[in-house]
C-alpha cells in the first residue's frame, strides 16, 4: 500500500461509518491504555452540499463506493495523534480552550478543486481546501494542546476494529505516529473527501471547471481512529458558535 493513500485516507476518510462511543478493538480484552485520535472540523451546510452532490455522482459512476450521510460525515481533519486513554477528558479539555480562543465558526475558507490518489484502478477523491494562516495556526495550536498527553506510537489496540474490519494495517499505525512533522505546518493539506470512482472517470472529473465556493466550519469533533486512517468512533463534539465560543455536546 501506497502511503498517499494511506495519508489521504487518514486525513479524510471519516466519512466510514462512526460507531457508538462504547465501540472498542475487537480481542483486546478491554480499552487500550494508548488511542488513537483524529481532532477534526465539521463544515457547514454550503460544504456538506457539495461534497454530497459530488459523492452522488461518484456513486453512480462506481457504486461499489460509499455514500455520504448520517454514519459518513464530510469533515476536515487537523490533527491525529496518540495519547494516553486515561488522558483522554484532559485531551478534551485542552482541545476546547483551542476552540474558545481560535472561533472556527468566524473563517472562510476556499474550496478550490478535486484531486484524488489512486489505488489500483480505482481513486479516492476529495474537494482540496486552500491552506490559510488561520488553518496552519489552528492545528499548531493542537500540536502544542495535546503535547502533555501524546505517546510517540502505539499499535493495532489503539484503534477501533470490527468483526468486519478485524484488522490495523502497520503503513496506519505508522501514519498516525508521523502526522506530526509529516502531515503538520506548511505539509498541511486540508482537503474533505467525496468518494471513489475509476480513475479514468476521476481524470475527467478533474479536467472540468471547478466553481470555487466558501465555506465555514460549524464544529468540532475528536474521533478514535480506524483501520486506514478512518475516524470510526465520535468520542467528543463540540457546536461552535461565534457569539459565545464552543458548547460540548457530548
Amino acid at each position: 500500500m501506497q502511503r498517499s493513500l494511506v495519508g489521504f485516507a487518514a486525513l479524510s476518510l471519516s466519512l466510514v461509518a462512526s460507531l457508538p462511543a462504547s465501540a472498542q478493538a475487537v480481542g483486546t480484552g478491554g480499552p487500550s491504555p494508548i488511542t488513537a485520535i483524529d481532532i477534526v472540523l465539521e463544515p457547514d451546510a454550503t460544504m456538506v452540499k457539495h461534497a454530497e452532490a459530488a459523492n452522488e455522482r461518484l456513486l453512480k459512476e462506481f457504486p461499489k463506493g460509499f455514500a455520504l450521510g448520517k454514519t459518513h460525515h464530510p469533515h476536515i481533519s487537523c490533527l491525529q495523534r496518540y495519547v494516553r486513554t486515561a488522558d483522554l477528558n484532559e485531551v478534551y479539555e485542552a482541545v476546547g480552550k483551542v476552540l474558545a480562543e481560535e472561533k472556527p465558526t468566524t473563517w472562510k475558507l476556499k474550496a478550490y478543486k478535486y484531486y484524488y490518489i489512486p489505488w489500483k484502478e480505482i481513486g479516492l477523491a476529495g474537494i482540496v481546501i486552500e491552506p490559510t494562516v488561520d488553518l496552519v495556526r489552528y492545528q499548531q495550536k493542537l500540536i502544542d494542546a495535546v503535547a502533555p498527553f501524546t505517546v510517540k506510537t502505539g499499535t493495532a489496540a489503539a484503534f477501533v476494529t470490527t468483526k468486519e474490519d478485524p484488522d490495523i494495517n502497520q503503513p496506519t499505525i505508522d501514519y498516525v505516529a508521523g502526522f506530526v512533522p509529516d502531515e503538520a505546518g506548511n505539509k498541511f493539506n486540508p482537503h474533505v473527501t467525496i468518494g471513489l470512482a475509476d480513475q479514468d472517470y476521476l481524470k475527467k472529473m478533474l479536467d472540468e471547471k471547478f466553481e470555487a465556493f466558501s465555506f465555514s466550519p460549524v464544529g468540532a469533533s475528536v474521533y478514535q481512529l480506524g483501520n486506514f486512517g478512518t475516524a470510526r468512533t465520535r468520542l467528543k463534539n463540540w457546536e461552535l458558535r461565534p457569539e459565545a465560543g464552543s458548547r460540548a455536546l457530548q
